[in-house]
């Protein structure tokens, strides 16, 4: 994963956004005021597009609990085991899919909340936990290793 910074004109953000995402997997822009210019500065998370071994969101959380059910599940985990060095692997992935569960509802529609970023937090925190040396969008991870979660229970 990396960030782009852009400065254009500000009639130039749709287009270059569009552009960006047929050509990388992005994350949301984020536009700010050039600071010695009438320009725009657009800082756009990006990786390229995933290979055909990531599952869709679809693929990953068939057969899935619903997303009610796993907030319940996430909560009585904390409630019953505050969160410690001993947390198990099973909370950080079932969390990261139950945010990223979440997310993905943001990105229909323009996004009106932060859980984009708290998904993709989430996601990296699985990584951490699993050691992950693999490079590619946290969320396209926690997908895979869900999706084999889900095969095995």
């Amino acid at each position: 994963m990396f960030e782009i910074r852009i400065i254009c004109d500000p009639a130039d953000t749709d287009r270059i956004t569009t552009a960006l995402a047929q050509v990388f997997t992005t994350g949301q822009a984020r536009v700010h005021t050039a600071r010695s210019t009438d320009k725009t500065r657009l800082y756009v998370t990006a990786d390229h597009h995933p290979a055909t071994e990531w599952p869709t969101p679809t693929q990953a959380y068939t057969g899935a609990p619903s997303i009610l059910d796993e907030i319940g599940w996430t909560v009585r985990t904390l409630a019953d085991n505050p969160l410690t060095a001993h947390t198990g692997r099973e909370f950080w992935l079932r969390k990261a899919a139950l945010l990223d569960r979440i997310a993905l509802g943001d990105e229909v529609a323009p996004a009106v909340s932060d859980a984009t970023d708290a998904a993709t937090q989430a996601a990296r925190q699985l990584m951490d936990f699993d050691d992950a040396a693999v490079i590619c969008d946290p969320r396209y991870y926690v997908r895979q290793q869900y999706a084999r979660y889900n095969a095995h229970r």
